[in-house]
């Protein structure tokens, strides 16, 4: 009788959501909050794969110091399948990390990685999306990324420009993926638009134990190492020593440049499910109503003469904007932000300025 291969999912929950400041800190970070609906975004993560993994086949990859606030937010998931970086190496250590606690599982698993920081709707049509991409990793040798179809030309997601149909799926459609692309500016995010071949990078990936395995070997080979080594402390009970022993000596790098930019097997989903990976204030005006002059207010907010602002106030604390246009203004736990929206990504590096400062540490 042929072996049934189980289905697994890593859901990688390390991001401080810098961008989300002062409301997303280190020790609260955007993950753990309820942005968007009423639960925590890693809740909503998890419960996503409702019907599709079960509990158990659910992992979580975050910061060591926030293991215990992981597991008060997903209840759900078994306490010890939240596993902890002691440090962070960026995303390609968190996946191999994850790809070790599922091998010591099962040698032959597939298993998708998912973000616990993004927004989806049609939650049907994604569990579709992931299925069919499982079913693909299991019965071929491919590393499968989701692409969304884009539907405005956005200079805060990556691309993926998609080449020839791959398979004959009759329900999700998959293609080769000939590129990944950075950022573009506006201009050239309308121009990759125009070319019906350019997908936003989800970062949403899917493959077979093996698969990963053979790819970092050709194209990473320290992630190799670390996937083997990991894979024998989990085996043992002990991946958390495991981590602390190989952290420290490992480099920093994301698993786009570290794989997917090299790889030549790669196949991309294309995703039709509502998408938003929430990346900065920017993003609460897709998710919450608008009043007549276009401004997005979240909690106490008033305002006079002000158009085309997001002002976000917590905890009852009232915040007044007059005469104001397109600016963000945030008040949250004795901290009142104020920038222009057009420099909504810019928060990180207020963040860093006040962190190198050491007099704020209280509130980042």
């Amino acid at each position: 009788m042929e072996k049934m291969i189980e289905r697994y999912a890593v859901i990688m929950a390390g991001g401080k959501g810098e961008r989300f400041w002062p409301v997303s800190t280190s020790k609260h970070p955007k993950q753990l909050l309820a942005l968007v609906g009423d639960t925590p975004l890693i809740a909503q993560a998890v419960d996503r794969l409702v019907g599709l993994i079960p509990p158990e086949n659910v992992f979580v990859v975050t910061n060591a110091c926030l293991i215990e606030a992981t597991q008060a937010a997903a209840p759900m998931l078994p306490p010890e399948n939240v596993v902890g970086e002691p440090i962070g190496r960026d995303t390609a250590a968190a996946v191999a990390c994850g790809a070790a606690l599922v091998a010591a599982r099962d040698p032959d698993g597939v298993f998708a990685i998912l973000t616990a920081d993004q927004v989806m709707g049609d939650i049907d049509v994604f569990k579709d999306t992931l299925s069919d991409g499982m079913d693909l990793a299991e019965a071929n040798e491919v590393l499968v990324t989701i692409g969304i179809q884009p539907t405005f030309p956005s200079t805060g997601f990556g691309y993926i420009e998609s080449g020839d149909a791959f398979g004959g799926s009759e329900g999700t459609q998959f293609k080769r993926a000939v590129r990944f692309v950075e950022k573009p500016d506006a201009e050239m995010a309308q121009s990759y638009l125009d070319t019906g071949r350019f997908f936003w990078n989800s970062g949403m990936f899917i493959w077979s134990v093996p698969t990963l395995g053979k790819a970092f070997a050709a194209h990473c080979p320290e992630m190799k190492k670390l996937m083997d080594e990991l894979t024998v402390f989990a085996e043992r009970g002990e991946i958390f020593q495991g981590l602390e022993e190989m952290y420290p000596t490992l480099g920093k790098i994301s698993i786009d440049y570290a794989l997917m930019e090299k790889a030549d097997n790669i196949v991309m989903a294309c995703g039709t499910f509502a998408w938003d990976d929430v990346g900065s204030w920017s993003a609460m005006e897709s998710h919450f109503p608008q009043d007549e002059a276009g401004n997005t207010l979240i909690g106490s907010c008033e305002q006079v003469d002000s158009k085309n602002n997001i002002v976000y106030s917590k905890d009852g604390h009232l915040t007044a904007v007059i005469g104001a246009e397109n600016l963000v203004v945030v008040q949250a736990d004795g901290v009142t932000l104020v920038c222009q929206k057009d420099k909504a990504q810019d928060i990180k590096k207020m963040v860093s300025k006040l962190l190198s400062s050491g007099s704020y540490q209280n509130l980042l």
